[in-house]
């Protein structure tokens, strides 16, 4: 698609009725409200998916590489935010010993051929939470915001041609375009810097839409935890950082810089008279009350949504609000037919893990989680949201050295990150038991996480040891990114998918 035409597209989005899009939404949350009641939405078992990301880099320089639509589809990837992102999606699958082994077999499936392909043109395909090297020859800050204006639209030079992402630098929404983390500062006049980080997402479907709720409150207090334990992140492209000494770029790092770049590039300025949309979501009292709030919430870009041979479509307005009800862990209600009409938790706090295999072992424990915790009623629910929230942001600040509040199977308060996450994954493992797996296979998908626990090592832990080492050495901080994510890179070559994070230790 050429610039002029989609300026053109931008320009004929941002002119949509925002108030007829809006009316259109609310009068599809009541129909989707009925559909639910009438159990449309339920499903005979608990099921699973996850959704990851991954960035391209230059195999012989390390540094990021755009990567052609054409290529993206030969390896069966879709387009990201980025030139330099794909995605993939795992199909549904139930919650068993074999869903789980599907779910890894399909990313092996995938992702092999398409390391192969790759290969042939000097490309890796990387799985990390943020990418550090830019392209040979570009600065980081040159390349998240390079933009140019086309017949008064303001186009990102390295943003997939996608309306909705060029769309939200030319919206009334203040989003704060901006990246604001301890030493670093930028700001661009598009949402490119948020494609300095990758995700995986892993999904659950409730098996009773209307007790969304119930798994939803659970969904909230595990965060933290769960988070401590995946944190990947530490460091952004060395470019990047004011004139603050390696030092104390080091020790002022958070193990998970993701959640603070997606927060402030997407949200408005604290200035603006707009509320945040990248935000820990509230407790929901009903499945409706979580359909409300999708519902309500401001959309950035409305768009003339065409009318499809989904289900779903007949909620086409509303899931084009959905695309943009930007929360930590937020419920879904689709279904491309009703029989496959599901509701389900999409859990996104989750940095890009380093294999395969540390993938669905999040996918795992947090599906085992919602499982056990609700069917065993566990006490840790009546655990305040302020103190689920601030959880989560300890563990973005400080991995598994953060101060976490748990209530124990007792009802006991802890803040001993042993007794927390341990007790969270013996759920986990009673969660996958009760859908069928031995305790053997349970164990062997927590396996990789509980390591992490028992060495107090994560992805970001690793890096930043290798940098912090390397700088007390003198080392150049640039320098010292930049080869701790040379060998992040060189480690996962191996054991992207057949290995585990930690092999590497």
């Amino acid at each position: 698609m050429s610039a002029s035409e989609l300026a053109t597209e931008i320009r004929e989005a941002l002119a949509v009725d925002r108030e007829a899009f809006q009316a259109a939404a609310l009068a599809e949350a009541e129909q989707l409200k009925t559909e639910v009641a009438a159990g449309t939405f339920d499903n005979t078992q608990a099921l699973v998916g996850l959704e990851l990301e991954l960035y391209g880099v230059d195999a012989a320089a390390d540094g990021l590489r755009r990567m052609s639509r054409q290529l993206l589809e030969l390896i069966g990837f879709e387009k990201e935010l980025g030139l330099h992102n794909a995605e993939l999606q795992t199909s549904p699958q139930p919650l068993s010993e074999y869903g789980l082994l599907a779910q890894l077999k399909e990313l092996q499936a995938h992702v092999a051929p398409a390391q192969e392909r790759t290969d042939a043109e000097d490309l890796r395909l990387v799985a990390d939470g943020m990418w550090t090297v830019p392209p040979v020859g570009e600065t980081a800050s040159a390349y998240l915001t390079d933009s140019v204006e086309q017949d008064g639209v303001m186009l990102g030079t390295n943003m997939s041609d996608a309306v909705r992402y060029h769309a939200m630098a030319n919206t009334d929404y203040p989003s704060g375009c901006a990246l604001d983390a301890p030493h670093v500062s930028l700001e661009a006049e598009t949402v490119m810097p948020e494609s300095l980080i990758t995700s995986i997402q892993p999904h659950y479907q409730v098996p009773h839409a209307p007790d969304l709720p119930r798994y939803f409150r659970y969904a909230l207090r595990v965060a933290g935890p769960l988070l401590a334990l995946g944190v990947n992140s530490p460091f952004f492209p060395p470019n990047l950082y004011d004139d603050a000494p390696a030092d104390r770029v080091v020790a002022d790092a958070h193990m998970e810089h993701r959640v603070g770049v997606f927060e402030s590039v997407l949200n408005p300025p604290e200035s603006a008279d707009a509320e945040p949309k990248v935000r820990f979501p509230p407790d929901f009292e009903t499945v409706e009350a979580a359909i409300d709030d999708i519902a309500t919430d401001s959309c950035i870009v409305p768009m003339d949504v065409p009318d499809g041979n989904r289900f779903d479509d007949r909620f086409r307005h509303l899931r084009h609000k959905h695309g943009s009800y930007w929360r930590w862990i937020r419920p879904v209600f689709d279904g491309g037919s009703r029989s496959s009409a599901n509701a389900r938790i999409e859990f996104r706090p989750l940095p890009a893990q380093p294999t395969l295999r540390d993938c669905v072992a999040f996918e795992a424990v947090f599906a085992g989680l919602m499982e056990s915790l609700t069917r065993r009623q566990h006490p840790v629910r009546r655990l305040d949201w302020t103190v689920a929230r601030e959880n989560f942001y300890a563990a973005c600040r400080d991995g598994l050295q953060a101060d976490l509040r748990w209530v124990t199977a007792d009802g006991a308060e802890t803040t001993a990150i042993d007794e927390v996450c341990g007790e969270l994954l013996e759920y986990a493992r009673d969660g996958l038991e009760t859908r069928g797996l031995e305790t053997e296979a349970a164990r062997r998908y927590i396996r990789p996480l509980r390591e992490r626990l028992d060495r107090r090592t994560t992805p970001a832990r690793w890096k930043h040891e290798h940098v912090r080492d390397s700088v007390a050495a003198g080392v150049p901080l640039a320098e010292a990114i930049w080869g701790m994510q040379a060998e992040y890179i060189d480690r996962q070559s191996d054991t992207l998918v057949e290995g585990s994070f930690v092999d590497w230790l």
